[in-house]
């Protein structure tokens, strides 16, 4: 029988018979569930129900302030006065704030509750948007977007953690819900920010951003009532050191992998309207438009984690997914006005490959400390690399005056994705990549010294 190391005032869970798997390759027929993990006493079903919903309805907020700039991109840049390659940096700050406030996620949660870590972030979320909103410079918009994506960031980085430490036989369905609570409020956002900007009449787009502030007030109630987790003490978040990861192949690909999938996505969101629309669309249907990209999406969020936990179809799921992408883009360089929902449908299953990262992060380590570690190494480099795409999108279209630049950083975006994800889905824990590489280090030192000078 194989044993997992517990920490402190938990309790090791049995998983499978027969011996561990060498150097983190688990052996045929197993699954998600018999992975070696670290649970605590059982918590009673209304606590769970209490953390279940709270980790639902923050999902519901982790993109509302990302996906209501889309359609109402252009009246932010007439409204800040800013050029295209500032516009570029509009969509692609949020990538960067996920990045660097993710980071904090693990010496946060580490020092004060994760409620109240989550709490606080929803909080400063509801504050950034409005500051945001009201903002009449371009130089008070950004730290109003900061704050406003506190809440993205910790959510994306310690959800994750929170699944596998509450609900450790339900890691499927817990990333399916709060992931399809996640597109479900993204779609709204999206479907709305147009109408709402115009009918509130001068600087509507102010509203447009401004409303989203309200669902973040709401989330942050429930995190303050949910207590520690039985059995668990703050040195367990310190268990995987974030530096240990870049000796980890699998943590590597994973972190690319997120990475190029991120970027596919915020290139949709934050370009893909004003591309319809400048392709002779009216801005209620090209947020229309975006809006049936994110509701695409709900469902298959809702699919994707429970199948994505199963070793066989990882690879298969890919497949199709990146086909999708290759088929969406293409479609609309071509005819961007024939059936332009077909296409943004297609980069909507596509963009299932969030979903299924989001599984897999999951699955590649052992305990929920290492998780919660792997989970802030893979969204915040994830993050880093990804924010380049719109970025990049803004200034050569700035430059060139063309699409043709969006395109061609989308494409190339799929073939990196395709080969970092098929590394990635290989049956690895990143747990024990790191301790062989960790042993190999203390092998080698000793033999370097016993050698004569």
């Amino acid at each position: 029988m194989t044993t997992a190391r517990a920490p402190p005032g938990a309790r090791a869970v049995v998983v499978g018979g027969g011996t561990a798997p060498a150097a983190g390759r688990p052996g045929p027929g197993r699954d998600h569930r018999r992975v070696t993990r670290t649970a605590a006493p059982a918590s009673s079903r209304r606590g769970l129900l209490l953390v279940g919903t709270a980790i639902v309805l923050t999902g519901l907020n982790l993109r509302t302030a990302v996906n209501s700039v889309g359609p109402v991109l252009q009246e932010i840049q007439s409204g800040l006065g800013i050029s295209s390659g500032l516009t570029g940096l509009v969509t692609s700050l949020p990538l960067i704030c996920f990045a660097v406030i993710g980071f904090a996620g693990p010496p946060l949660a580490a020092r004060f509750r994760d409620g109240h870590v989550l709490a606080g972030a929803l909080l400063a979320m509801a504050a950034g948007l409005v500051l945001r909103a009201v903002a009449g410079t371009f130089w008070l918009f950004v730290p109003g977007t900061v704050l406003a994506m506190a809440g993205g960031a910790l959510g994306n980085v310690l959800l994750p953690s929170l699944v596998k430490r509450w609900f450790p036989a339900r890691t499927g369905l817990l990333v399916g819900a709060y992931g399809t609570a996640m597109a479900a409020g993204g779609a709204v956002a999206s479907v709305s920010a147009a109408p709402i900007a115009q009918a509130a009449g001068d600087a509507g787009w102010r509203w447009a951003l401004a409303v989203w502030a309200l669902p973040a007030l709401l989330a942050a109630v429930p995190w303050l009532a949910v207590p520690r987790r039985p059995g668990a003490s703050r040195t367990a978040h310190t268990a995987m050191p974030l530096r240990s990861l870049a000796r980890s192949p699998t943590a590597v690909a994973l972190a690319a992998f997120f990475g190029f999938q991120a970027m596919q996505a915020y290139i949709i969101i934050g370009w893909t309207a004003q591309y319809l629309r400048d392709s002779g669309l009216d801005a209620a249907t090209a947020g229309l438009l975006l809006g049936v990209n994110t509701v695409v999406v709900v469902p298959l969020n809702a699919i994707v984690p429970p199948l994505a936990v199963r070793p066989r179809l990882q690879r298969p799921l890919l497949v199709v997914f990146v086909a999708c992408y290759v088929g969406g883009w293409i479609g609309l360089v071509l005819a961007p006005r024939t059936v332009p929902w077909l296409w943004m449908s297609l980069l909507a299953v596509g963009m299932s490959t969030f979903a299924m990262v989001l599984a897999i992060i999951g699955l590649r380590a052992r305990t929920p400390e290492t998780t919660a570690a792997l989970s802030t190494v893979v969204q915040g480099w994830g993050y880093v690399l990804a924010g380049g795409g719109p970025l990049l999108v803004g200034v050569l279209l700035g430059a060139t005056g063309s699409y043709a630049g969006m395109f061609t950083v989308a494409l190339a975006g799929v073939a990196a994705l395709t080969a970092t994800g098929w590394v990635a889905t290989r049956e690895r824990f990143v747990d024990d990549e790191v301790a062989a590489r960790e042993a190999a280090g203390a092998v080698r030192e000793p033999d370097a010294a016993s050698r004569p000078g």
